[in-house]
């Protein structure tokens, strides 16, 4: 793939570059097409390859030797995922599955580690991203360790709602996850989900239906966790 076609599609990590920047590099990428519920690479896979989201909904998750599955996140269009192996050839920890039609880039190992190597944009803003993903991890532990199980869902609603800007009064989360994927998140079960939410929905807090969670009281939410 040419510098220009690359940067055609806008995505995050390369803003601000431009094709002189990546002049030197070899550019092994392909766009691939998902169908829901497609997986892009399994748990403990030796691939290697970095991909970015086009378009579509993608779920990391984990499968425990029980059977359960966790959710560990859902990646926001434009962001890039698998860089772990592609930086140490270790099997993946994850796997990644479509959760509707997406659509990815794939770029090779060699690539992207010569763009890592090469380009100090792209080295800041992976680097920083690392970080911002230790520090998630290290605050998603502490809420599993000092939060119930009503708290992290109010708290992991919270924190959608104003990733999403919709912290108001009559804003609508769409594409909200299902009580399973929260779950996941939060370390819990459905059931345990499903009544956290229907409590915040009598108190008037918020508005669930399918995929999509509207804010009825923004200030009781931003709260709420505290008085579970």
């Amino acid at each position: 793939m040419t510098p220009e076609k690359l940067l055609s599609y806008d995505l995050p990590l390369f803003q601000g570059i431009v094709a002189a920047d990546l002049a030197d590099i070899t550019l092994s990428v392909s766009e691939q097409n998902l169908q829901p519920w497609q997986t892009i690479f399994e748990q403990e896979d030796t691939s290697c390859d970095l991909y970015f989201l086009l378009s579509g909904s993608l779920l990391a998750v984990l499968w425990t030797k029980q059977g359960r599955e966790i959710v560990f996140s859902r990646f926001q269009i434009g962001a890039y995922f698998g860089e772990l192996a592609a930086f140490d050839g270790i099997p993946r920890s994850l796997a990644v599955v479509a959760k509707t039609d997406a659509r990815v880039l794939a770029m090779q190992r060699e690539s992207f580690l010569q763009l890592f190597d090469k380009v100090p944009v792209i080295r800041d803003r992976v680097t920083r991203n690392l970080i911002d993903r230790i520090r998630t991890l290290t605050r998603r532990n502490l809420e599993m360790t000092t939060m119930s199980v009503e708290q992290r869902v109010v708290k992991h609603l919270l924190r959608l709602a104003v990733e999403q800007g919709k912290l108001s009064r009559g804003a609508v989360i769409e594409d909200a996850p299902t009580h399973a994927e929260i779950a996941g998140f939060v370390g819990a079960n459905r059931e345990m989900v499903s009544r956290s939410i229907s409590k915040l929905a009598k108190q008037g807090v918020i508005k669930s239906a399918r995929q999509k969670i509207e804010i009825l009281d923004p200030e009781a939410l931003s709260k709420g966790f505290a008085h579970f």
